[in-house]
């Protein structure tokens, strides 16, 4: 797979323009990891910046014999429509970045006329944004992928893989984290999807509004109830098997498939899997996880309006009546174990069939890594519940 990897005007400073913003990272330092990055997706990459917009729109032009293409326009992003129109007219898998979070910025800067002819838009998470724009532009190529609107919002859609074979087939509903924030998204699961579809799992990565985009508690959980139920309205054409559907989350997202497993009643959910889950929202809030995040997502403290919390947090609400997986890296330095560790017994206590595993040695992010050995242990456990 070759990538090309374009960056526009001034990106040529960054690692000394608004490193409080932009970071120290150097453009040569970022070619290098962009290189490396998709190597480890056994691809190439090439790079290229330019202040100039025609030289930009040359070099896209000239991306014909590329697979795919990753561009940071800078501040072409907000009023080129010739750039967002030469990314239309090659037709190439295109991802859009930005290294800071744009939409929590000057309002003009929150403007883009070229996401629409992008296939993702990854903005707000420094120049890792870069690797994951490779991953999910390999991802993509690595299986076919439907897009699908389960709602009006712009976020409100998901990503259909299905497997090999004949169906009906078992669903994984896989609900991203990230702390709610909008500065994450569902190509985090990418890779995962792709993995549990190779093994016979029709997978549906979903979006839904977070905070910062309109989301919230209310907004954010109903999202995330309206897609897991939009299954039965696609699911013949798909041969889905909704007598099989496990929600698998990760982080803030096992918090919201905790809390929707809670709530549906129109499918019947078989299992409920929690990757280092946030199951006790007061809890997570004592222990500062995601710098704030949760008063961000509540809009208020615990303190300040118990009832509220005590409705969103899973912990509060048991049993949830759905079989539960719940595994949790022992060294998992964004959300604390103990939180797992105390939700899975009370669970257990309350009645629902808990099974728990605290893994040695994992920190966060392995619980979704194929490459990873823990990634082994979660899809091994997630077999068991189809």
């Amino acid at each position: 797979m070759r990538i090309v990897i374009i960056n526009g005007p001034n990106l040529n400073l960054i690692g000394t323009r608004s490193p409080e913003i932009y970071g120290s990272t150097t453009l040569d330092e970022l070619d290098d990891a962009c290189r490396t990055w998709a190597i480890d997706v056994g691809g190439e990459a090439e790079t290229f910046q330019s202040n100039h917009e025609g030289d930009i729109i040359d070099r896209l032009h000239g991306a014909h014999d590329a697979d795919a293409v990753v561009i940071n326009p800078g501040a072409f992003t907000h009023y080129s429509y010739a750039i967002r129109d030469a990314i239309d007219a090659i037709g190439i898998p295109t991802v859009e970045v930005h290294i800071s979070n744009v939409r929590d910025r000057e309002a003009w800067r929150r403007i883009s006329v070229v996401s629409e002819v992008c296939v993702a838009s990854i903005f707000g998470r420094g120049v890792t944004g870069y690797r994951d724009a490779i991953r999910h532009l390999a991802a993509r190529a690595a299986w076919p992928v439907e897009t699908i609107a389960y709602g009006p919002d712009p976020d409100n859609v998901g990503d259909h893989l299905i497997p090999l074979g004949d169906g009906p087939h078992p669903v994984a509903v896989l609900i991203h984290g990230g702390f709610w924030r909008n500065t994450v998204a569902r190509d985090l699961l990418d890779s995962a999807a792709v993995d549990l579809t190779r093994r016979g799992w029709a997978t549906w990565n979903v979006e839904f509004v977070r905070v910062g985009s309109g989301g919230g508690w209310r907004a954010t959980t109903a999202d995330v109830t309206q897609a897991i139920t939009s299954l039965s309205t696609f699911a013949e054409g798909h041969e889905l098997d909704l007598d099989r559907v496990v929600l698998v989350g990760h982080g803030s997202g096992g918090h919201l498939a905790l809390q929707a497993a809670i709530g549906i009643r129109e499918l019947p959910i078989a299992a409920v899997a929690a990757l280092a889950p946030i199951g006790d929202l007061e809890a997570a809030h004592e222990a500062g996880v995601g710098d704030g995040a949760v008063e961000a997502f509540m809009r208020r403290t615990p303190d300040q309006s118990p009832d509220r919390h005590v409705a969103a947090s899973p912990v509060k609400n048991l049993p949830i009546g759905r079989p539960l997986l719940v595994i949790h890296g022992d060294e998992d330095e964004q959300i604390p174990v103990a939180i797992s560790r105390s939700f899975a017994g009370r669970a257990a206590d309350e009645g629902d069939t808990v099974i728990y595993h605290e893994l040695e040695g994992v920190g966060h992010d392995e619980l979704i890594e194929p490459t990873s050995p823990a990634w082994e242990k979660v899809v091994d456990e997630v077999d068991r519940l189809r």
